[in-house]
């Protein structure tokens, strides 16, 4: 399950709640692709901003309009004592595994992130990734801290930002994690513009905020990768260099929704407030992007 693409839909959503209806459809059109895996509500699915209902509701959703595929559900919170709900709610679900990423206010200490992840781990009944994404978190894992949480019971993968730009340097960035945890845990590189690389210098899945509107396209550079085909799998990256240079400037859940949006695949507004589309005058950047990368024929 934590191999291969895991591709992340948007939860759309508008301050009356989650569209049920195309979020069904996001997560329908992932398992006819045949995605690895889907991962709903991750940070592409404003897991943050939603109630525990919603929540619940939407892992109960995902879960069956996957129709088999296995979905990894997001339970991140702000205090444990709601990860454990969420978890249970997941569970309920019918999830397979489940993606926890350090929720704070105060800032955590490595022995607070650690504990965390023991006392959530030592009631799951499935396996767990730790998502590692301090761009959007603020908490820094060092390796050793993976290490040690690698180390518990039903903790299945790591999701690591994205590696070096450096092929060399990404080499040695997985080697070194690699080293620390124990070979059941895999890696996973998000970071969507060094998936290619990531994959490509060892990671064994790619969790990706592509895959979860254009999951044929994702699924080919993890396709390529997979197979030892590195100069493919970059060059398939490398095409779509003007959506990545779009994610890098406005963030890819920004950017993402545009796209879906442009595509008929959600309505406007699909993000919750505070949170805010992309205005006109960067959304006319979305199309030419989409066209010179080849997603809109």
């Amino acid at each position: 399950m934590f191999r291969g693409l895991s591709a992340f839909p948007l939860t759309p959503t508008t301050e009356r709640g989650i569209d049920e209806t195309a979020y069904a459809a996001l997560v329908a059109r992932l398992s006819a692709a045949g995605v690895d895996s889907i991962g709903a509500l991750g940070s592409t699915g404003g897991y943050a901003y939603l109630t525990r209902e919603q929540r619940a509701q939407a892992a109960k959703i995902a879960v069956e309009a996957a129709d088999g595929v296995p979905v990894i559900i997001g339970i991140g919170a702000l205090r444990t004592s709601q990860v454990l709900e969420l978890a249970e709610d997941a569970q309920k679900a019918g999830a397979s595994g489940v993606l926890l990423a350090p929720m704070t206010y105060q800032l955590l200490t490595d022995d607070e992130v650690f504990g965390l992840y023991e006392d959530v781990t030592r009631e799951l009944s499935v396996p767990l990734c730790v998502y590692d994404n301090p761009g959007t978190t603020h908490v820094h894992f060092t390796d050793e801290l993976h290490g040690r949480i690698a180390q518990l019971p039903n903790v299945g993968s790591i999701k690591i930002p994205g590696v070096p730009d450096d092929p060399r340097e990404a080499e040695l960035r997985v080697a070194a994690l690699r080293a620390l945890i124990p070979d059941t845990v895999t890696i996973g590189v998000s970071g969507d513009w060094t998936a290619a690389r990531g994959l490509n210098s060892g990671c064994d899945a790619w969790y990706s905020v592509l895959g979860g509107i254009f999951p044929q396209t994702a699924l080919a550079i993890a396709r390529a990768a997979r197979a030892g085909q590195a100069d493919q799998a970059a060059e398939l990256s490398d095409r779509l260099e003007p959506l990545w240079t779009l994610f890098r400037r406005h963030g890819s859940l920004r950017v993402i929704s545009a796209a879906a949006s442009q595509l008929g695949l959600v309505g406007e507004p699909n993000l919750p407030r505070p949170l805010r589309s992309l205005d006109e005058t960067d959304r006319q950047e979305v199309v030419p992007a989409l066209d010179a990368a080849g997603l809109t024929s």
